[in-house]
């Protein structure tokens, strides 16, 4: 194996007073729901929330005074970015990030604000890559690499070494997989220091790239995931082989269970994360068999989740749970029929939160109009209330849910 325990350690030496020694804590709560003993590594809680933080210094603190003149380059529209350039400002080295055009403008300022170069090139990360290598070619910059790299996989393998030294009896751990550099220096501390643990990685569904290396398939990468933090469609060339050596399994979550994951620790745990960094635990509530009665350390990865998208998860999760009922009806175009809807509603005691009432783009008749409504209600039993004093009264509510 090109990466070694001792090269861990060597990291974690490094990192030091570096970056924050993130807790392991347990969850009885979330233990009591999944039927394991389930242990948090809260990598989240990282300056730049996310495990990035480790082989980025890592990978700094290994290049000669020459290289550190001459400054560094990374390639990244997220997390290995913002890591990149802390780290850079940090130790005075310059650094250039080239990012994807469609990179969303926040990012972009959080990684100018901490002193990086960004360079803003193509649409996607192989237009990117190419500019990129033409910036390091005339600049003579080093590349740092967000997973395909020596030093980097020992600085995120510190991640094992402190949730084994934390947790020391750990009969698996869960571990979300993009180009690899995560799960293979986990992997490769926690088999050293207990050799019985079981490594289980996760990848979002449709970015099954690991998973295809592993089993040589060839199974499409593509698609919008909310998981974009592991959306890697080629993983490591030094990070494939260790997966093969050292991990148990590779699954696939739906972006389904990830939405899930991210509202459960938020609203269980008070935990806010993005996600990629919610993939391990998707992983346990999608397979609960394979975890059942064992100890499990889930590491979360990263916390760096858009606003607005964190409250389209959170209201998504409420309609999974009957908490927010959406509903559509084709009604007489007529007046008093949205006031009787409303009427039947308030008489149930749901709260009606939004209305849409559509006449123009509709395959309606002319004389009616379709109308939905968004209700808050108590719980699913509740809904279902609602829908029968709508349909007792001879109308014809269709739900509408999320994908799952």
């Amino acid at each position: 194996m090109p990466v070694t325990i001792d090269d861990i350690r060597r990291a974690a030496q490094l990192l030091d007073g570096q970056v924050v020694r993130t807790p392991t804590v347990p969850s009885r709560t979330l233990s009591a729901i999944l039927g394991a003993d389930v242990r948090l590594k809260l990598e989240n809680l990282q300056f730049t929330a996310s495990f990035k933080d480790r082989g980025a210094f890592v990978k700094l603190a290994a290049l000669s005074e020459a290289e550190r003149r001459q400054g560094v380059i990374a390639i990244s529209a997220g997390n290995h970015a913002q890591a990149v350039a802390y780290h850079s400002q940090r130790m005075g080295i310059p650094a250039v990030i080239v990012m994807p055009e469609p990179t969303p403008q926040i990012k972009v300022e959080h990684t100018r604000n901490f002193g990086a170069e960004v360079v803003l090139a193509g649409e996607t990360l192989a237009e990117t890559g190419g500019r990129a290598g033409e910036i390091m070619k005339a600049r003579g910059l080093v590349l740092v690499h967000p997973y395909d790299d020596d030093a980097v996989i020992a600085g995120q393998g510190t991640v094992g070494l402190e949730l084994c030294e934390d947790v020391p009896d750990l009969d698996c751990i869960v571990v979300p997989v993009g180009g690899g550099g995560l799960i293979a220096g986990v992997s490769v501390a926690a088999r050293a220091l207990r050799p019985s643990v079981e490594i289980y990685g996760v990848e979002a569904a449709l970015y099954p790239s690991m998973h295809n290396a592993v089993h040589g398939r060839a199974e499409p990468c593509a698609g919008d995931t909310i998981a974009e933090g592991i959306a890697v469609k080629i993983p490591g060339t030094r990070t494939v082989p260790i997966v093969r050596e050292h991990v148990n399994e590779i699954i696939l979550a739906s972006e389904a269970a990830l939405e899930h994951a991210i509202a459960l620790l938020l609203m269980v745990e008070k935990t806010l994360v993005e996600g990629a960094g919610a993939a391990g635990l998707a992983a346990l509530a999608a397979r609960p068999e394979l975890f059942s009665g064992r100890k499990v350390g889930i590491v979360i990865s990263g916390g760096n989740i858009d606003s607005r998208l964190l409250a389209y998860v959170l209201l998504r999760e409420q309609v999974r749970e009957g908490r927010l009922l959406v509903v559509r009806m084709d009604v007489p175009d007529r007046p008093g029929s949205l006031a009787r809807m409303v009427s039947l509603v308030s008489e149930a005691k749901g709260n009606i939160v939004d209305v849409a009432h559509s006449r123009l783009l509709t395959s309606l008749v002319a004389k009616r109009a379709g109308i939905t409504l968004t209700i808050e209600t108590r719980d699913r039993g509740h809904s279902d209330e609602i829908l029968k004093r709508l349909r007792t009264d001879g109308l014809e509510p269709r739900i509408v849910e999320p994908q799952t």
